[in-house]
């Protein structure tokens, strides 16, 4: 795999081994001793957005495998002075890099410079405008079969925010491909007619979903991304989407409650479901290590013939 840019890309095979590969990988520093599979190498993280679990969670993954992480600042950097976006990466590649993570607010981004860089240099999209995350994705599919033991035949809700969201388009190409029934969820306006191309079922009323669900995965809304109202208030969509307690009662037992965060606490789920037994949410953060250390193995190591 020379990039991952997106689980669109990728074949059932393709996310079932990176799936594999991260269990390889979990606790790798924590309950495992640190690796040296990236030994030598040295990886750049360009975030255009914030971000924290993301970032920190690349630099971590990068130093657990033994190798270095420069970390790239847009707001001091040249760009400010008009550098553009490829010239910028095409500096910072001249100064003898194995890979760039990048975040970008243009879908397309990571594409890019695939295209501008040279092949021996890796590109990991950490979330490109409302394209994709694809780490994200993976890291919530990793968590459900984790918890769940397999995805095939499940019944995965993506609730809230679809339109604008990268996270929920990664949900859709990792799970449908790993054979998991998917339910978008969410207001009419925050759910578009293209998502049905999908081959997913579209819902706007949670409570009539969700006692069919084996997951319910809340996307924040994303105000940063909205061009407009799309929902007349915050409670109002709280109180349509919302996950609290009794919609946890009218639900199965056993549903896994997953939150890509940061959460809203209040808006798509309160404290005491978030704290609750039936969610996963911080397992998803340590999750996200095991799968973003798998995915720098992959692109850089196997690349470089050291795998």
């Amino acid at each position: 795999m020379r990039h991952l840019l997106g689980l669109e890309d990728l074949s059932a095979a393709d996310i079932t081994r990176l799936l594999d590969s991260a269990e390889v990988y979990h606790g790798v520093g924590v309950s495992k001793p640190k690796r040296d599979d990236l030994k030598g190498k040295l990886v750049v993280t360009m975030f255009f957005e914030a971000s924290t679990r993301t970032k920190i969670s690349f630099g971590l993954a990068v130093r657990r495998l033994g190798g270095d992480v420069q970390d790239f600042s847009s707001g001091g950097s040249s760009t400010s002075k008009g550098e553009t976006f490829l010239d910028t990466a095409r500096n910072i590649e001249a100064m003898g890099i194995d890979a760039v993570v990048v975040r970008h607010g243009s879908s397309g981004a990571p594409l890019a410079l695939t295209r501008s860089l040279q092949p021996r240099v890796s590109i990991i999209n950490a979330g490109d405008g409302a394209h994709e995350h694809p780490t994200q994705g993976l890291l919530d599919i990793f968590t459900i079969r984790q918890k769940k033991k397999t995805v095939a035949g499940l019944t995965v809700a993506l609730v809230g925010d679809i339109a604008h969201s990268r996270v929920a388009r990664s949900n859709i190409h990792g799970l449908t491909k790993l054979g998991a029934k998917v339910i978008v969820c969410g207001p009419p306006t925050l759910v578009p007619n293209e998502v049905k191309q999908f081959d997913v079922e579209v819902a706007h009323d949670l409570d009539a979903i969700l006692h069919r669900c084996d997951v319910v995965n809340l996307l924040r809304v994303q105000f940063e991304r909205q061009r407009g109202a799309f929902f007349p208030s915050v409670g109002e969509y709280a109180h349509l989407y919302g996950m609290n307690g009794k919609r946890l009662k009218a639900s199965k037992p056993d549903v896994l409650i997953l939150a890509p965060g940061p959460i809203n606490r209040g808006v798509e789920i309160t404290p005491d479901v978030a704290d609750g037994p039936n969610s996963a949410i911080l397992e998803q953060v340590e999750n996200g290590l095991a799968v973003r250390m798998a995915v720098l193995a992959e692109t850089i190591c196997s690349r470089a013939g050291t795998r």
